[in-house]
């Protein structure tokens, strides 16, 4: 639909029949829209203050000039940013017809965006000027039409009088016979003339998209540093002479809040809370057979106690939690609970509710299965015989927890669920409580971990806690960075209860650095479990996690002996941390570019940002990624993506660069030498001194 108003409304429908009825295509084709994910269907994900890249394929017949725009509603519709597109730094002159630029919501709530196309008379006129008049064609002509263009847009009323008095002082010099032709052009070519016209187009025939979504949630649906914890280990005592545990509890995993947020957390995630089953219950390193003082795996919820709407009586009452949670918030933390949506075989809705189970031919009730591997202390849910029912209980324990202060939620295994459900549940909370958010913990295929962010999740486990390679980590820095951002935000985990990869088994305390490092400074999510700073790293035989597994066991550790010892990362998590929050560009995901080293274990990528009162904050990270070595390279930098002033320049052409993990400066420009010693500092943490 078109139309020549400057607004991004579309033109109103008349009764009378037009030869465009029915068309697909407006006066200027507009394609291939980003971020629009299934064809609008879903909303594209974003945060308050996030630059999101929004591009398009416009085009035109003939050789006039064309212009595009990028132009963000808000919830009420009304137009609250307004941005000309370009043609992407490398794709110009290569005739890809791409067009794009940024545009940053402000606020949360369901916004949305729309393109426009439209003739650009002044970029028409100005190039066939240049031309003709340097050529002697129609020179008056030329001066004659770009008078009365100018002084058309003089009169314009959206126009400021400044920007007016401008307009038609070019004006006159266009007309100014008694000079000469370069001299005439050259008033209608100022510099101020073209500030005015490149804030303001002079537009005609604008094509307007229809209207994409875009749905702008809190800040910790897609920021943030989260420190996972078991809090029945956290205070949990054990007597040396019988080897009988005594749990730790809220109040005593409460102690260690403070900690969490000295480190500059701001999520503190629990597995589940509920009563664990006593039937199979699993005993030390995943043993089929419990001991009568083994606490089995919190994820086999369910237990003469109550199911998932329970707290597990070693750990406390709801008013222990209530308690719990609101010493965090004191904290400045947010408490994450985890929805581990699958039963014991002592769970109340085994009787009460059996059809929500599969129950196999003989009639026993099917447990988890990843054949040979076998689970039976748990109960997969089937929610193919009573879908209502058992949605709806869902639902209900969801809200239960969100009305003891849990807004945030870590999904177990959603991949193990259907998608439809999962969209209904997500909307469902998310309408009465917007805030709310989920976490998929889904290490599965790409297409239904990407399934699931469509489908509402707010953020996902990655495929990070496995990239280890320079490659690996390109490959990947890209794709989430840059194909996938509408629909999935990464959380770079660096280890779970489940995973201790073999880059941490063997790669040494300089392993934990890096993978610190770059999971701090690549995406705006981030999290630990509790032990990575204690550089746990040995693994059970045959297997990528844990030996004494606190999944089946207590875990006493002692931070205070580590801190004195000097051996913890604790410091470093920090500092980390303290980076951050002080730098806005680690916060965006779609900011990310690589650049170039000679060194295949170097890994080199910078983020900026543009901040509304005009500041840049500029960081490049180099790290080693190879622990057991000094590792030298010449890094080649993209400087247009530093996007650089003339005041940032030393006298030599260069900027000064701040490490904001050792304190040196230097100077920097295009080509730069780099040694990292893995065993000192794998990592450099760059801030472009402005």
């Amino acid at each position: 639909m078109t139309t020549n108003t400057r607004t991004s409304a579309p033109a109103k429908q008349t009764s009378k029949a037009s030869i465009a009825d029915g068309l697909r295509f407006g006066r200027f084709p507009i394609t291939n829209v980003k971020p629009v994910v299934e064809g609008g269907k879903f909303p594209a994900k974003a945060l308050p203050g996030e630059g999101i890249v929004v591009s398009a394929q416009s085009f035109r017949e003939g050789h006039d000039q064309l212009g595009v725009s990028a132009v963000l509603l808000d919830p009420t519709g009304k137009e609250r940013q307004r941005v000309r597109l370009q043609p992407p730094p490398g794709d110009r002159g290569k005739g890809t017809d791409l067009w794009e630029g940024m545009l940053t919501p402000d606020a949360t709530g369901n916004w949305s965006f729309v393109i426009e196309a439209w003739h650009d008379r002044y970029g028409t006129w100005h190039h066939n000027a240049e031309v003709k008049v340097e050529a002697g064609i129609d020179v008056e002509l030329m001066l004659d039409e770009g008078a009365a263009l100018l002084s058309q847009a003089a009169e314009e009323s959206f126009r400021n009088s400044a920007d007016r008095n401008t307009l038609r002082a070019a004006v006159v010099g266009l007309s100014d016979t008694s000079k000469s032709a370069e001299e005439r052009l050259a008033a209608g070519f100022g510099a101020d003339v073209v500030e005015i016209v490149g804030r303001e187009p002079i537009r005609e025939l604008v094509t307007v998209s229809e209207r994409f979504p875009i749905l702008v949630e809190r800040d910790l649906a897609g920021r943030g540093a989260w420190y996972e914890f078991f809090p029945r280990s956290e205070g949990a005592v054990r007597n040396h002479e019988t080897g009988a545990w005594t749990s730790g509890n809220f109040q005593t995993a409460a102690k260690r809040l403070e900690a969490v947020a000295d480190m500059g957390f701001d999520v503190i995630y629990m597995p589940p809370i509920h009563p664990i089953g006593v039937q199979h219950r699993k005993g030390p390193n995943n043993t089929l057979i419990a001991g009568p003082n083994d606490p089995g795996s919190p994820w086999a919820i369910g237990a003469k106690e109550g199911g998932h709407d329970a707290i597990h009586p070693d750990l406390g009452t709801f008013e222990d939690f209530d308690a719990f949670v609101a010493r965090a918030t004191e904290l400045g933390l947010e408490v994450a609970l985890d929805l581990a949506l699958q039963a014991a075989p002592d769970h109340p809705w085994v009787t009460s509710h059996p059809e929500w189970f599969t129950t196999r031919v003989d009639g026993s009730i099917a447990y988890a299965e990843n054949p040979p591997k076998k689970y039976q202390d748990i109960y997969p849910l089937n929610f193919d015989n009573d879908p209502e029912g058992l949605s709806k209980e869902i639902l209900r324990i969801v809200q239960l927890w969100v009305s003891h202060g849990v807004k945030i939620f870590r999904v177990d295994n959603p991949h193990t669920k259907p998608v439809w459900f999962w969209e209904w549940l997500i909307a469902k909370v998310n309408k009465k409580n917007p805030e709310v958010v989920f976490l998929a913990e889904a290490f599965t295929r790409p297409a239904m971990m990407h399934a699931l962010g469509r489908a509402g999740f707010q953020q996902s486990y990655t495929y990070f806690t496995w990239r280890n390679t320079k490659k690996e980590l390109e490959e990947y820095f890209q794709e989430v960075s840059h194909v996938s951002p509408a629909y999935f935000r990464p959380n770079f985990f660096v280890n779970t209860p489940d995973i201790l990869t073999e880059y941490l088994q063997y790669g040494g305390p300089a392993a934990f650095k890096i993978r610190a490092a770059l999971a701090a400074t690549a995406s705006p999510l981030w999290g630990v479990y509790a032990g990575f700073e204690l550089y746990e790293h040995v693994a059970r035989p045959g297997a990528e996690e844990y030996i004494d597994n606190e999944k089946f066991e207590y875990k006493a550790r002692d931070w205070d002996a580590a801190a004195a010892s000097g051996r913890t990362l604790a410091p470093y998590l920090t500092r980390l941390n303290e980076i951050r929050k002080a730098h806005p560009a680690l916060g965006d995901l779609q900011n990310l570019t690589l650049h170039h080293s000679t060194d295949d274990a170097t890994i080199v990528y910078s983020k900026h940002k543009t901040l509304p009162d005009g500041t840049k904050d500029t960081l490049i990270v180099v790290v080693n990624v190879d622990p057991h070595s000094t590792r030298e390279s010449t890094v080649s930098l993209d400087l247009a993506a530093l996007q650089l002033d003339p005041d940032d320049l030393t006298p030599n052409g260069g900027f000064r660069v701040d490490d904001l993990i050792s304190g040196e400066t230097w100077e920097w420009g295009e080509y730069n030498y780099v040694r990292l010693d893995a065993h000192v500092e794998p990592a450099h943490i760059l801030n472009i001194r402005r």
